[in-house]
């Protein structure tokens, strides 16, 4: 084995299949002969051998630089955790929704517009839609591929979030933070093995009853809120008998604030015409930073075509509410809807990129498909609605993307169903590729400006070219600025978002907003410095420049809409805490 250290230290390239068969053999040597670890598995085996100092791991000899090298070899999908961050999703428990939109599944099992076999919602049931659960089980998954995990972005999916009692959404939150706050701890295990066990005690519905519902729903004798009703107790998360206040989640996040895994960013989902200066204060209150919005579309004869409730009036006056409030808006917007045409798309979606009534920070972007469960599957029999096909629906895309401004990112191109469940429509998860495939196959072609296809990812960052660019522009209520760092090859390195309001901010007169500071590149360790550009020093030089542009500007001070675990860094800058918000005065 000794070859393996000698390579690393030499600096010379060892991939990462040569890796795994050198350590697949000797797993073999170490444990049952008969044994084949599989490539997932690799990484927890090293790294119980590194825990352990076991005599092969002693016989590498490697410094923490090389023994870092080596766990980049192993780290399963590292795409993961190359935006900075360690992202885990967790969902809220299958729950009555106030709309019944023509294309939305309806899944018995599972929250509205969600099935059963996405891989979150799989997760999410295993756990009994126990956010607590979900959360310790996707962290230590995390950390068996090799990913850091010490800075986590939440993201809390389940259709409306608002159509949840008040009750419930603190009590889902609190035990997020509380399950952040006990990782790496023994009150860990104690608490899922508790959580288990009375999960184990409750009434579950037999797979008989829900293939019953389920095939009712389908058929249209029954409808997704009333199939709920029919199982016992609803299915999923029941409130535990924990202590849930406003005080009890008020010291979760103190305690996150210096924990081993911080939150630092939180996410929610809903519907526009569900916020208000009263729920955004109140998702605030819980440590929401960004907020995602269905709007699906800017046309409001294709909405009403498709019994979507709310209004492009909703929509505007949503995205303004987000801006002054201090969040990050990622609206859903999806193409081929019924009534829609690959023009009208386009125009829609270009109007949603130049409008200033707009202008979102992301987008997921996807077409439709049908899935049994959905009423869409009428229109499909009658004829009046069909997929585009693969060719046009490539074109459209590439098409959206190539009009997307330098600040807005394209999150998500396909929506992650299993193809057995899409009875019509695009089943290539790789859409995405597909499209990026196409772009510069024109003459006119421009660079694209789009936010994702440049960020520097797992790709070495060019740091004697880099430089900070500007980009100013305005929406309805607000001065933005777009503030980002590019390398001389264009790969975007880090970025920060400063909102000049024009009007009165909830929080007062003449005072910014930063609404988002991110860098990018592999997610490096809390306070130890690592390769990549997480430790360069780049976020703070945008908030400095942020500052000094908001001070120019004639405003009195700078908000920031930190997560809970990034107060500290905040604080290290000379912002201090103020309301719901970090405030520094200039």
């Amino acid at each position: 084995m000794k070859h393996i250290a000698e390579r690393l230290r030499a600096g010379e390239d060892i991939t990462p299949k040569q890796l795994e068969r050198i350590l697949r053999q000797q797993s073999r040597k170490l444990a049952d002969p008969s044994q084949r670890l599989s490539k997932r598995a690799l990484m927890g085996w090293y790294m119980q051998q590194r825990a352990r100092r076991s005599a092969f791991w002693v016989s590498l000899q490697l410094d923490k630089a090389h023994d870092d090298a080596l766990i980049r070899l192993l780290r399963a999908k590292p795409r993961r955790t190359a935006s900075g961050v360690a992202t885990v999703t967790v969902l809220t428990k299958p729950w009555p929704c106030r709309a019944d939109c023509l294309y939305c599944p309806n899944d018995v099992r599972m929250p509205k517009s969600y099935l059963a076999q996405e891989p979150a919602c799989q997760r999410a049931e295993r756990c009994s839609f126990d956010p607590y659960l979900q959360v310790a089980a996707r962290l230590g998954m995390l950390g068996s591929m090799g990913h850091n995990t010490d800075k986590v972005e939440l993201i809390v999916l389940g259709g409306t979030w608002f159509d949840y009692p008040s009750s419930y959404r603190l009590w889902f939150v609190c035990q997020l933070f509380r399950a952040l706050d006990d990782f790496g701890t023994p009150r860990l295990s104690e608490e899922a093995q508790r959580r288990k066990a009375l999960y184990e005690r409750w009434p579950k519905a037999p797979e008989a009853l829900f293939a019953s519902l389920q095939s009712q729903v389908d058929r249209g004798g029954l409808g997704y809120p009333e199939a709920l009703r029919e199982l016992p107790g609803f299915p999923g998360a029941q409130e535990l008998e924990d202590e849930v206040s406003w005080e009890r989640l008020t010291a979760l996040h103190k305690a996150n604030e210096t924990a081993q895994v911080r939150c630092v960013g939180l996410v929610v989902e809903t519907r526009p015409d569900t916020l208000s200066p009263d729920t955004l204060t109140e998702l605030r209150r819980l440590g929401v930073t960004k907020v995602q919005l269905g709007i699906q579309s800017l046309d409001e004869a294709i909405l009403a075509q498709n019994c979507r409730t709310g209004s492009v009036r909703d929509v505007e006056r949503a995205l303004a509410l987000l801006r002054l409030f201090g969040f990050k808006s990622h609206v859903h917007m999806m193409a081929n809807l019924l009534g829609g045409s690959p023009e009208g798309d386009l125009e829609q979606y270009r109007r949603l990129m130049e409008d200033e009534r707009y202008l979102p920070d992301e987008v997921k972007l996807y077409p439709c498909a049908l899935v049994e469960s959905a009423h869409l599957t009428e229109a499909h029999e009658a004829g009046s609605w069909q997929p585009y096909g693969e060719e046009e629906l490539v074109d459209l895309l590439a098409a959206c993307v190539r009009v997307t401004p330098v600040h807005t990112r394209i999150s998500r191109m396909i929506r992650d169903i299993p193809s057995q469940d899409i009875l019509v429509g695009c089943k290539k998860t790789n859409l995405r590729q597909i499209v990026e495939g196409t772009l510069g196959d024109h003459p006119t072609d421009e660079p694209v400006r789009e936010m994702r296809l440049r960020e520097v990812a797992t790709d070495a960052l060019d740091e004697v070219t880099l430089r900070l660019e500007e980009v100013p522009y305005r929406t309805s209520n607000t001065d933005e600025v777009f503030l980002q760092w590019v390398d001389g090859k264009g790969a975007l390195a880090a970025f920060l978002r400063l909102s000049l309001p024009r009007e009165a901010a909830p929080w007062g007169n003449h005072t910014a907003m930063i609404r988002e500071v991110h860098v990018y590149g592999r997610a490096s360790r809390i306070h130890e410095s690592e390769e990549g550009n997480q430790h360069l020093g780049l976020g703070k030089q945008l908030v400095e420049r942020a500052c000094a542009l908001a001070k120019t500007a004639g405003y009195e001070a700078v908000f920031v809409i930190s997560a809970v675990g990034t107060r500290a860094y905040y604080r290290s800058l000379g912002f201090q805490d103020a309301w719901l918000y970090q405030e520094r005065r200039l």
